[in-house]
């Protein structure tokens, strides 16, 4: 018999079951015919049940298995959150509005920064490093919450995955609300290079397009979360920052050099994940106080 009363609630539960709730809702209400969003609707009930049976069967106290799922299973739910949101990029809005976006960009500008840098700016070595820092963003996620996990800092574990989820969905919810393609579909015809690499850009390339929507690009969701990481690092791991703020950085010039995103796209992107941080860190705050003393150790690399 499961005993309801002791079943422990982490704020990103709360988070990812009202996510998959809303974004039922939003279908039922916005989704015309109905009968073309059938997948997207059973998807979201899978994740919120999935979610549920986490919280109900899964005691973080009870032993490290049990802790590693229940802390951790959001981190592994991101990537299918993000595929679902291809059948919702039109929900609201058939058209793209990569046209609005450049024009505003060449209105602030003068330039649109993509065609810019394929005209004069490729270099086989900067297109490497570069998407060396795009591509690092496979790996900063997992990277970060594990280490912390492992070095049992679980509060941070828990603040984390809070920002974390809040940044991810409000990106998720955006693509649909602001449709945008990007410059790699809206300039194909423009470009007169091909962006050359040895190793990382092959690698990009192919990730991208097994892997990637059409659209989504509204605001940078990759951005939006590595920063996250880096005020994260910047906050708990001082040590870290020369290499995290290194692969950010490169992840931010990589996102619209690649021709992934636009500036745009990945201004607004850092401005939510700068904006939820700052929002989680003064919610938790008497709560950090209370889970430490003192300074948390910091990493040493």
């Amino acid at each position: 018999m499961i005993d309801v009363k002791n079943i422990k609630w982490n704020s990103f539960d709360f988070i990812v079951l009202g996510y998959c709730l809303l974004s039922v809702l939003t279908i039922l209400w916005f989704g015309r015919p109905l009968s073309d969003y059938g997948n997207e609707i059973s998807f979201y009930i899978f994740m919120a049940l999935l979610t549920l049976s986490f919280i109900v069967f899964l005691d973080e106290n009870k032993n490290g298995s049990f802790r590693f799922v229940r802390l951790l299973y959001p981190g592994f739910m991101f990537t299918f959150f993000y595929r679902e949101t291809d059948g919702l990029m039109n929900l609201f809005y058939e058209p793209f509005f990569d046209l609005q976006l450049t024009m505003f960009e060449n209105a602030i500008l003068g330039f649109n920064p993509t065609l810019l840098i394929d005209k004069y700016l490729l270099n086989v070595y900067v297109n490497e490093i570069l998407s060396f820092c795009y591509f690092s963003y496979y790996l900063l996620i997992p990277w970060f919450m594990f280490y912390a996990f492992f070095k049992k800092d679980y509060f941070i574990v828990k603040s984390f995955t809070n920002a974390a989820c809040i940044t991810f969905f409000l990106s998720y919810m955006m693509f649909s609300v602001y449709p945008i393609e990007g410059p790699r579909w809206f300039f194909q015809a423009d470009f007169i290079n091909n962006i050359e690499g040895f190793i990382f850009r092959p690698l990009v390339v192919f990730i991208i397009s097994k892997g990637a929507v059409h659209g989504g690009c509204m605001p940078s969701s990759h951005f939006a979360i590595a920063l996250v990481i880096l005020m994260y690092c910047y906050k708990y791991y001082k040590k870290t920052l020369p290499y995290v703020t290194f692969l950010v950085v490169g992840l931010a010039i990589g996102t619209f050099w690649g021709r992934f995103h636009y500036v745009t796209d990945v201004l607004i992107g850092g401005i939510i994940g700068l904006s939820v941080v700052l929002l989680i860190w003064k919610l938790e705050k008497k709560e950090e106080m209370k889970e430490y003393k003192s300074k948390p150790e910091e990493i040493t690399v």
